[in-house]
């Protein structure tokens, strides 16, 4: 199985990798995100899914619990009522993030769980116990399924285990098994699923609508149009880097520390609220992923979403919810909006300076007129007879020679207007006294 570090990364699967983060950070953080990636045979879906594995953050799980459970919020039937001091007691470890697989041709016991045979034969102890299936032991991390399609084509009774999994976050499974009370525990488990939607039985949402609508994200790979990439590949040169592994999950825990740090903005609801309603989608849950999916983004980028990854995620979200044709009227309505919007803030913003630098002139210019009408009357029509009757006797002083004329130099180099500043040419009251 090859690791995430040789991984060739190229055009036709950048897009799953991308979600591939979000999902991981998003699990870290305990809100799954499942993906569904579509694809031909050949073009390293698997692969990529698997090769997670090595990548995977480290969690806290009360020490030895089967359950994975939480030491801040327990919740299987041997640790959800006992105190923090109790846990304490028990002992807390770390663990990798659980990845485990579950086949097409898997049996519901497997999955779920069942008599733990050995206990009940036991010749010293003999006692009905329980023997935890793939999704419990899965909790808090993530399932793969390969062939998502075909499985719930033959396996419909794990199809209706994976709605119950997937249909809430957190989702919820009840063990059932004759002798043993009925045990139904919260579920907090990332699905990851693959097909290629060419091969027998057809797309997942043709053989079942339902089950795919449970997937947050779809994304379809494509196969390298690169003879660089395509040798490289063939070479096998992307040797292991750990250090590039390193790297990785570092981005998961200093990412999951900033994921308070950015909202999204209301614009951006609205126009997904918008989409709802304009374009009769018939779940909501596609809206939902978006806006998790930019939340995750925001932290894995440290910076605020734009509308380049509301576009990619409606995409992702929604591929599987809506026809070919609405999606790209979806999108287009997005992209057109969120654009729009944004010049018309910037032409309100621009708007706004200019209006406050014409009310700044308009009381300087009041305050000035306000002064003159503050000068006593008959100083007034000494200055309007001295500004249109110059005086005489002005008129006859001797011209100065220039060569004689002492120069002051201004304080300050002459700047040119394209220099000048605003606070240069505009003066507050208090500054013009």
């Amino acid at each position: 199985m090859k690791r995430y570090s040789q991984i060739v990364v190229h055009d036709g699967n950048k897009n799953l990798i991308d979600i591939l983060d979000i999902s991981v950070l998003s699990t870290f953080a305990g809100f799954p995100i499942h993906v569904h990636a579509e694809g031909f045979r050949g073009t390293g879906k698997t692969t990529i899914m698997r090769a997670y594995k090595s990548v995977l953050p480290f969690i806290e799980r009360i020490k030895g619990c089967e359950f994975n459970c939480d030491p801040q919020a327990p919740h299987c039937p041997k640790h959800k009522d006992l105190t923090f001091e109790e846990i304490l007691e028990i002992g807390v470890e770390k663990i990798r993030m659980p990845f485990l697989e579950i086949s097409a041709s898997a049996k519901k016991g497997t999955v779920i769980g069942s008599i733990d045979l050995e206990k009940l034969m036991s010749k010293d102890d003999p006692k009905a116990a329980l023997l935890l299936g793939t999704i419990p032991k899965a909790n808090r991390g993530i399932i793969f399924i390969d062939e998502i399609n075909r499985l719930a084509d033959i396996s419909p009774e794990i199809a209706d285990v994976l709605l119950d999994v997937m249909g809430t976050k957190p989702g919820r499974i009840q063990i059932e098994e004759v002798g043993l009370p009925t045990i139904e525990i919260p579920i907090n488990v990332t699905i990851w699923a693959a097909s290629n939607p060419d091969e027998e039985p057809g797309p997942l949402e043709e053989v079942r609508k339902q089950l795919s609508d449970r997937f947050d994200f779809v994304v379809y790979v494509e196969k390298p149009h690169s003879k660089d990439v395509v040798r490289t590949i063939l070479e096998g040169s992307n040797k292991e880097d750990r250090l590039s592994e390193k790297i990785k999950k570092d981005l998961y825990i200093e990412s999951k520390q900033r994921l308070g740090e950015f909202q999204i903005n209301e614009e951006i609801k609205d126009v997904l609220a918008l989409c709802y309603i304009n374009f009769s989608l018939e779940s909501i849950r596609g809206l939902e992923s978006i806006l998790n999916g930019l939340k995750m983004l925001s932290a894995l980028y440290n910076r605020s979403v734009n509308t380049k990854d509301v576009s990619f995620l409606a995409q992702c979200a929604l591929k599987h919810r809506t026809d070919e044709k609405n999606l790209f009227e979806i999108i287009k309505f997005i992209e057109n909006t969120l654009m729009s919007n944004r010049i018309k803030y910037g032409e309100y913003e621009n708007n706004m300076i200019q209006k406050r630098k014409i009310e700044e002139i308009d009381n300087a210019n009041k305050n000035n007129t306000k002064k003159n009408h503050q000068i006593p009357f008959f100083d007034k029509i000494k200055f309007m007879r001295w500004s249109i009757f110059p005086n005489k006797s002005n008129s006859k002083e001797k011209t100065l020679d220039p060569m004689n004329v002492e120069i002051k130099a201004p304080p300050q180099k002459a700047k040119s207007i394209i220099e000048l500043k605003e606070k240069d040419v505009i003066k507050t009251e208090e500054e013009l006294r």
